[in-house]
Protein backbone atom coordinates (compact mmCIF):
# COMPACT_ATOMS: atom_id res chain seq x y z
CA UNK A 1 0.00 0.00 0.00
CA UNK A 2 1.03 3.64 -0.71
CA UNK A 3 2.50 6.21 1.98
CA UNK A 4 -0.40 7.85 3.57
CA UNK A 5 -0.19 11.61 3.57
CA UNK A 6 -1.66 13.66 6.64
CA UNK A 7 -3.22 16.57 6.49
CA UNK A 8 -2.79 19.37 9.30
CA UNK A 9 -5.46 20.94 11.32
CA UNK A 10 -7.10 24.25 10.03
CA UNK A 11 -9.31 27.22 10.62
CA UNK A 12 -12.52 26.61 7.81
CA UNK A 13 -14.07 29.31 6.37
CA UNK A 14 -16.82 29.04 8.99
CA UNK A 15 -14.09 29.43 11.60
CA UNK A 16 -14.55 26.02 12.48
CA UNK A 17 -11.24 24.06 13.42
CA UNK A 18 -11.22 20.84 11.67
CA UNK A 19 -8.18 18.35 13.56
CA UNK A 20 -5.27 17.00 11.34
CA UNK A 21 -6.53 13.81 9.57
CA UNK A 22 -4.32 10.95 7.43
CA UNK A 23 -5.61 10.16 3.69
CA UNK A 24 -7.37 7.90 2.92
CA UNK A 25 -10.22 9.01 4.92
CA UNK A 26 -12.32 6.84 3.01
CA UNK A 27 -11.28 3.10 2.61
CA UNK A 28 -13.30 2.68 -0.17
CA UNK A 29 -10.90 4.87 -2.30
CA UNK A 30 -7.57 3.89 -1.85
CA UNK A 31 -6.37 6.22 -4.43
CA UNK A 32 -6.53 9.47 -2.99
CA UNK A 33 -3.67 9.39 -0.66
CA UNK A 34 -2.85 13.40 -0.95
CA UNK A 35 -3.64 16.28 1.10
CA UNK A 36 -4.89 18.60 -1.30
CA UNK A 37 -6.67 21.96 -1.71
CA UNK A 38 -6.15 25.04 0.55
CA UNK A 39 -5.37 26.25 4.27
CA UNK A 40 -9.20 27.03 4.69
CA UNK A 41 -10.35 24.07 3.04
CA UNK A 42 -8.60 20.61 2.90
CA UNK A 43 -9.16 17.24 1.79
CA UNK A 44 -7.77 14.43 0.34
CA UNK A 45 -7.20 13.41 -3.33
CA UNK A 46 -5.17 11.28 -5.68
CA UNK A 47 -2.83 13.57 -7.18
CA UNK A 48 0.19 15.29 -5.52
CA UNK A 49 0.87 18.72 -6.04
CA UNK A 50 -2.23 19.78 -5.52
CA UNK A 51 -2.10 21.91 -1.81
CA UNK A 52 -1.92 25.37 -2.20
CA UNK A 53 -0.86 27.09 0.68
CA UNK A 54 -3.19 30.14 1.20
CA UNK A 55 -6.78 30.86 1.12
CA UNK A 56 -9.33 29.40 -0.96
CA UNK A 57 -11.24 33.40 -1.38
CA UNK A 58 -7.56 34.25 -2.94
CA UNK A 59 -8.05 32.02 -5.87
CA UNK A 60 -11.37 34.12 -6.44
CA UNK A 61 -9.85 37.41 -5.98
CA UNK A 62 -7.55 36.07 -8.67
CA UNK A 63 -10.16 34.59 -10.90
CA UNK A 64 -11.92 37.89 -10.89
CA UNK A 65 -8.90 39.66 -11.89
CA UNK A 66 -7.45 37.82 -14.57
CA UNK A 67 -11.33 38.04 -16.23
CA UNK A 68 -11.34 41.78 -15.53
CA UNK A 69 -8.03 42.13 -17.51
CA UNK A 70 -9.12 39.80 -20.00
CA UNK A 71 -12.04 41.48 -20.33
CA UNK A 72 -9.98 44.78 -20.53
CA UNK A 73 -8.19 43.17 -23.47
CA UNK A 74 -11.15 42.18 -25.36
CA UNK A 75 -12.08 45.70 -25.69
CA UNK A 76 -9.02 47.33 -26.79
CA UNK A 77 -8.78 44.54 -29.39
CA UNK A 78 -12.54 45.03 -30.67
CA UNK A 79 -12.03 48.97 -30.61
CA UNK A 80 -8.94 48.36 -32.84
CA UNK A 81 -10.67 45.91 -34.99
CA UNK A 82 -13.83 48.59 -35.49
CA UNK A 83 -11.54 51.37 -36.17
CA UNK A 84 -9.68 49.72 -38.44
CA UNK A 85 -13.07 48.69 -40.45
CA UNK A 86 -14.72 51.75 -39.89
CA UNK A 87 -10.71 53.89 -41.49
CA UNK A 88 -11.13 51.03 -44.60
CA UNK A 89 -14.60 52.12 -44.92
CA UNK A 90 -14.02 55.70 -44.93
CA UNK A 91 -10.43 55.47 -47.30
CA UNK A 92 -12.64 53.59 -49.83
CA UNK A 93 -15.88 55.45 -49.70
CA UNK A 94 -13.60 58.50 -50.00
CA UNK A 95 -11.57 57.61 -52.58
CA UNK A 96 -11.83 59.73 -55.73
CA UNK A 97 -13.27 57.93 -59.04
CA UNK A 98 -10.78 59.46 -61.52
CA UNK A 99 -7.37 59.06 -61.82
CA UNK A 100 -4.55 61.23 -59.92
CA UNK A 101 -4.21 64.18 -61.08
CA UNK A 102 -0.68 65.23 -61.08
CA UNK A 103 -0.50 68.70 -62.31
CA UNK A 104 1.03 68.10 -65.77
CA UNK A 105 -0.78 68.85 -68.84
CA UNK A 106 0.72 65.64 -70.91
CA UNK A 107 0.00 65.09 -74.68
CA UNK A 108 0.14 62.26 -76.48
CA UNK A 109 3.00 62.57 -79.55
CA UNK A 110 1.81 61.73 -82.93
CA UNK A 111 5.12 62.04 -84.64
CA UNK A 112 5.07 65.97 -85.71
CA UNK A 113 7.76 67.69 -83.76
CA UNK A 114 5.78 70.63 -83.16
CA UNK A 115 3.08 68.82 -81.93
CA UNK A 116 2.70 68.33 -78.22
CA UNK A 117 5.29 69.97 -76.91
CA UNK A 118 5.39 70.13 -72.93
CA UNK A 119 4.93 72.65 -70.60
CA UNK A 120 3.87 76.21 -70.03
CA UNK A 121 6.83 77.35 -72.30
CA UNK A 122 5.40 76.01 -75.23
CA UNK A 123 6.19 79.15 -77.48
CA UNK A 124 9.66 79.45 -76.15
CA UNK A 125 10.32 75.89 -77.18
CA UNK A 126 8.93 75.96 -80.48
CA UNK A 127 10.91 79.31 -81.46
CA UNK A 128 13.68 77.45 -80.43
CA UNK A 129 12.87 74.50 -82.72
CA UNK A 130 12.75 77.08 -85.72
CA UNK A 131 15.97 78.70 -85.29
CA UNK A 132 17.67 75.23 -84.94
CA UNK A 133 16.17 74.41 -88.44
CA UNK A 134 16.98 77.44 -90.37
CA UNK A 135 20.52 77.27 -88.69
CA UNK A 136 20.58 73.90 -90.44
CA UNK A 137 18.97 75.31 -93.79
Amino acid sequence: MAEAHVCEGYYSDDIRFVERFTCPLDPDSPEHIFCCGFEDMKYCCSEPGNYFPYKHAYMWTLSIGALVGLAIAALVLLAFVVSVCVLCALFLHKKPQRRFDSGLKLHILDGSTEKGVLGPHNKTRRRAKSLHQRCLI
